[in-house]
């Protein structure tokens, strides 16, 4: 790699770094009040699957360790915003469904978040992001090679 390409890929995923954690501290601060990024990072995820999910398949999906993720199960779990319950077919495992509560505190703290989201579009332009996002889905999928 060329020093001008090198230069190039830094740059780049310096400002991927700082945008996510501006975002991250930006969607975290307007979340309702006792919900984490994590917890809505699963309640959405949920709330687009079709089916329940175990832990270890939603721990993969995050790229975050088993424990990591039964650690913001039990929270969702205590706050109601997510059922768990026994693997009727292999009682060592559990499955995760979206309670009817968590579909609503999903969809608050979308309602908290799309100002926010919208704002932040519009100032940088439709056009722009539009013509973005298939270079991010196209590091994205390098990045999970």
């Amino acid at each position: 790699m060329s020093d001008q390409n090198q230069n190039l890929a830094v740059t780049l995923f310096s400002e991927l770094l700082a945008v996510d954690q501006l975002a991250r501290m930006s969607v975290a601060r307007v979340l309702p009040k006792g919900m984490e990024l994590s917890h809505f990072m699963v309640l959405n995820h949920l709330a687009h699957s079709t089916a329940e999910k175990s832990p270890a398949q939603l721990a993969r999906s995050f790229h975050l360790t088993r424990g990591a993720m039964t650690n913001t199960l039990a929270k969702l779990e205590w706050a109601g915003w997510v059922h768990v319950r026994p693997d009727w077919d292999d009682a060592r495992r559990k499955m995760v469904s979206l309670s009817p509560s968590g579909l609503a505190a999903r969809d608050a703290a979308l309602a908290a978040i799309a100002p926010l989201i919208s704002d932040a579009v519009s100032t940088v332009g439709d056009e722009r992001v539009k013509a973005t996002l298939p270079v991010l889905r196209a590091l994205r999928a390098k990045l999970q090679e």
